[in-house]
């Protein structure tokens, strides 16, 4: 390595393709082409298919740059992508999230058979959530079309995408969680399986699930596996109509959830709703964060307050129904200031993948500029029994400041959740938090709450 020229530290998740990997330098993220890749992109940039997907925003923008490559040996040309703001997964997406990036995936392919080429990849992890709309981001999943060939990432899509999808919306919406267990995609018999015999009646689920997984069973017992037939161009594109179809046919009825109808009217009078929104309104006016990560957002309703005042806003939330309404509200109001992802803050998405390196936990993908727990202390601390010192620590580690409500045991939220345990959790008072504050953070402001017997802390991170 020459001097001045900063090391390079490829990213955990992207050693699989032979056509390249991305890499950091210096903060800056970069994507290294190698040579073996260089007709593929040739053809990307002069059939025209690259500029059509940054056209309808379907491909992360990037620009040619003169780097140094990571791998010299191996290297052609390197890219400077824009970064994504914050990195999700599909098993922190609601239905309609991972329903929308299967949609565009199979756009995505349909421009790129029109284009002579395919995508050899069609993995949910090659799409982001991106100013309100899933963007794809691995520029490198396309190859020219070969004639007559298979769409080699069929069974990849059905994986990653249609079996999902299929068992939210006709069994239950928690075996998404699957995905989190098979990265490499909800495995097709095992979707078969769960599936009920209804979902036979469907075309799409019938052909793409039912079948496909009896065909790879054959295929797997049959010596040397199974030549493929012929495919013409047309065929493919039929393929892509008939999954698209399959999918935009897929519906979730969410179930009534706490959360899901939970509405901030039901724990405030509406002076102190008010007064709470002016306080938030103003601690965030003063801290003025670039980027916050609500936990515990519920509807969204305080996320939206903070993108607003011009943050960009992750909102997490345990409740799928919430989720869903808030995608469904930021989606179809064109809001890309709020990203709503699903998360159960009592076990959150953790370092998984090849060494614990392909897919980041929460914490690792942080610090956010602020972090906001709003209405979240008192589930953590009496109905998980998480020590209010643990709580204080583990915010620290998530943002720089924090925007924090603490509820106190008499509040009629906190009384139910002590209503089995009265006299359970005896150092859970405001003297207590604000004891456990003290080692990780310095209090900026504290405004109590009006009407409610709430408090509202701006904290700002101890240097360590």
């Amino acid at each position: 390595m020459s001097r001045g020229v900063a090391e390079a530290r490829p990213l955990g998740a992207s050693f699989r393709d032979p056509a390249g990997f991305v890499f950091e330098r210096g903060g800056t993220l970069l994507r290294q082409v190698n040579l073996e890749y260089r007709q593929h992109y040739e053809l990307l940039e002069s059939s025209g298919l690259l500029r059509a997907l940054w056209d309808q925003g379907l491909l992360v923008p990037h620009e040619v740059v003169d780097e140094p490559p990571a791998d010299p040996g191996s290297a052609w040309r390197v890219l400077r992508p824009q970064r994504v703001e914050l990195v999700s997964y599909p098993w922190e997406w609601s239905f309609s999230q991972l329903r929308d990036a299967a949609l565009a995936t199979l756009r995505i392919q349909e421009l790129a058979l029109a284009h002579g080429m395919s995508l050899k990849d069609a993995s949910a992890l090659n799409l982001q959530l991106v100013d309100g709309r899933p963007v794809f981001i691995d520029t490198l999943s396309f190859e020219a079309l070969r004639e007559g060939a298979p769409w080699v990432a069929y069974r990849q899509f059905c994986r990653h995408f249609l079996a999902p999808l299929a068992l939210v919306a006709h069994v239950d919406w928690r075996l998404a969680a699957l995905s989190r267990l098979h990265v490499d995609g909800v495995p097709l018999d095992l979707a078969s399986g769960l599936l009920p015999w209804t979902s036979h009646l469907s075309f799409g689920l019938s052909v793409h699930l039912h079948l496909h997984a009896r065909l790879e069973r054959r295929s797997a017992g049959a010596a040397g596996g199974v030549r493929p037939a012929r495919v013409s161009r047309e065929s493919l594109a039929g393929l892509v109509q008939s999954l698209a179809s399959a999918c935009a046919g897929l519906r979730w009825r969410p179930p009534s959830t706490e959360w899901g109808d939970y509405r901030p009217e039901g724990s405030y009078s509406g002076e102190a709703l008010a007064a709470k929104k002016a306080a938030v309104s103003a601690l965030l006016g003063r801290a003025r964060p670039r980027t916050v990560w609500d936990l515990g957002a519920n509807a969204g309703e305080f996320s939206r307050l903070a993108a607003g005042l011009g943050a960009r806003v992750v909102a997490f939330d345990a409740d799928p129904v919430a989720v869903e309404a808030s995608w469904q509200a930021a989606r179809d109001r064109a809001d890309g200031r709020v990203l709503p992802l699903l998360m159960d803050l009592t076990n959150p998405s953790g370092d998984q993948g090849w060494a614990h390196r392909e897919h980041r936990s929460l914490q690792s993908r942080g610090p956010a500029d602020l972090v906001m727990a709003l209405a979240l202390v008192h589930h953590l601390a009496l109905g998980y029994h998480v020590p209010l010192p643990a709580f204080a620590a583990w915010l620290a580690s998530l943002g720089r400041r924090a925007l924090v409500e603490f509820v106190p045991r008499e509040d009629p939220r906190a009384a139910q959740l002590l209503a089995t345990r009265p006299g359970a959790f005896p150092g859970y008072h405001q003297t207590g938090f604000e004891e456990a504050l003290a080692g990780p953070f310095e209090v900026e402001e504290r405004r109590s709450l009006e009407g409610s017997g709430r408090v509202l802390y701006l904290l700002r991170r101890r240097a360590p």
